[in-house]
Formats: structure tokens, sequence, C-alpha cells
């Protein structure tokens, strides 16, 4: 996946104001090798703990919003210090990740520095952090206000029986919801798929 290596000083560009110094005090005490990938669908960022050869090594998406971009980082980073403190024996989005990430996020919430609406989600996942702010169904709807210009759906916007495209070109008919989840019929095949009400979509 193509990336681009960040100059220090070119850092702020992709942050929220007041959060740099924070940040780059966490990269360089760890020595973390920090890179911006264009987009990517099924990730927002990644994380490579050090070896013997390679320092830490995160990556985050650059085409996210400025506040998208800083809790991803965060989500990335808390990896990488669950690792220094555990190892690479423990589950991925474990309890001790979790731990972690939620002191991570506390710090942050207490220099005020996030809007009032990503405040209040990001205190309401304290205590339970998902695996991916993707995985925050009311997280992900604050953060869309903040994209500079978004021409796509979400699935839960479109009326019943709306058709829309996905990102692979594929065209579905929204259907009827199933607790979390909407029944999609995909249009040429006729195959049932589940959809989050969350996943952008283009509307047809």
């Amino acid at each position: 996946m193509p990336k681009k290596e960040v100059p220090i000083g070119l850092l702020s560009d992709y942050l929220p104001p007041g959060t740099y110094d924070a940040v780059l005090s966490y990269l360089r005490q760890y020595k973390v090798h920090l890179t911006v990938a264009r987009e990517r669908k099924s990730i927002l960022g990644d994380y490579r703990h050090r070896t013997k050869s390679d320092n830490h090594r995160i990556s985050v998406n650059g085409n996210l919003n400025k506040w998208s971009f800083l809790i991803t980082l965060l989500h990335e980073l808390a990896h990488m210090l669950a690792f220094e403190q555990f190892g690479n024996s423990i589950a991925s989005h474990g309890r001790e990740w979790k731990r972690v990430y939620s002191a991570l996020l506390d710090q942050f919430l207490r220099q005020n520095i996030f809007p009032d609406d990503i405040k209040n989600e990001l205190l309401s996942s304290l205590e339970n952090p998902a695996a991916t702010s993707c995985a925050e169904d009311g997280l992900l709807r604050v953060l869309r206000r903040y994209d500079k210009k978004n021409h796509q759906h979400l699935v839960e916007e479109l009326a019943f029986h709306a058709l829309f495209r996905t990102s692979d070109g594929r065209v579905f008919q929204k259907g009827e919801k199933l607790r979390k989840r909407y029944k999609c019929a995909e249009v040429k095949t006729g195959k049932i798929y589940l959809f989050s009400p969350v996943y952008e979509v283009e509307a047809i």
C-alpha cells in the first residue's frame, strides 16, 4: 500500500490544534516510525511492533479529517504502549489494550481539546473501547461532521428499497433492518448481505 513518511515538522498539518506536542513526545520517546498512507477502505491505521532490526511502525490514512487522524493515531499508539508493557502475548484488542487505550484517551480528554460532540462519544467509550473507531457507530457519525466534503451516504440515511453502490462498484437495494444491520440484496446476483447502518455508500 503506498505510504509516505511525514517529516516531523509537517505532522501538525494532520493533527488538531494543541495536540502536536503530546503526540510528538510519544513518537520520540518510543522511536516510532510514522507513515501516512493513502485511503484504505478496510483499515484506518495499523501498527507493527519493534524488532531487533526495526523500530515501532505506525501508519495512518492521510485522507482522514484531523480529529479522525488523531483518534486513529491514539488507537495505534495504544497498541505500541500495550506491547511495551505486556509484550506480544496479549490479545490484539483485549483487556490490556483496552486499559491502555482508555488511559491514553483520558490523557487527551483532560486537555479539553475535543469539540463537545466528539468528547461525549469518547467519554462513553472509555469503559470499554471498541477494536476500531469504525466499530463505534456514534463516534463515526460524529466524526463525519468534520469531513471537508463527503458526497457519500450512510446506509441508514437511505430510503427503504433505495439503490446504492459500494466502493467496488456493486449495486445493492436496501431492505429491512435486522437488529443492528440492514438486509440488502445485490441487484446483479440477488444475494443477501448485511450492512452496518454507518457503512458509507454512493446513492443511486
